[in-house]
């Protein structure tokens, strides 16, 4: 059996949006275990224990949030060099465009030596004043059906053993 493993913060509940349609589309692959855990929640041995990744986060003021970017921290040493070629996508829920959060997770999926073997999926909700920034999140089903493919190509790549 391998495992997938979905780290991820959501503060207004698009991220987790985002989490959710990934998850239960990769559930339907035979011989895959997903986990989903918050990041706040993640520890070294997780990551050492799951044969792929998805990390999924919000932008916040153009870069990953800040309780991801504390999991990055508190887990990239203790990986080094244990975790290399695994398999990973990334998921961003962006006011805006997205982009400095996305190049900062793909560098530290690089650091680690990790497989990207999706192209990193960003969401946009445009949410651009104060009021909009921290109202939660609706998700449209269009956005959940990408978050879906995601969720499911990782996993069906992975039952498969071609990533």
């Amino acid at each position: 059996m391998k495992k997938l493993l979905i780290v991820y913060y959501s503060y207004t509940g698009g991220t987790a949006q985002m989490v959710e349609a990934a998850a239960t589309a990769g559930q339907g692959e035979d011989g895959i275990e997903i986990d989903v855990l918050r990041a706040e929640d993640c520890q070294p041995e997780h990551m050492l224990s799951a044969d792929g990744y998805i990390f999924a986060t919000p932008e916040n003021l153009a870069a990953i949030a800040g309780v991801m970017k504390a999991f990055f921290d508190r887990c990239y040493y203790p990986l080094l060099g244990k975790i290399e070629g695994r398999p990973y996508a990334a998921m961003i829920c962006a006011g805006s465009d997205g982009e400095n959060a996305k190049t900062q997770l793909e560098r530290i999926a690089t650091g680690w030596r990790l497989k990207k073997v999706i192209d990193s999926l960003i969401i946009c909700t445009h949410a651009q004043t104060e009021e909009q920034i921290l109202a939660p999140k609706m998700i449209s089903e269009a956005d959940r059906q990408r978050c879906a493919e995601t969720g499911a190509t990782l996993s069906a790549g992975l039952a498969m053993g071609i990533f």
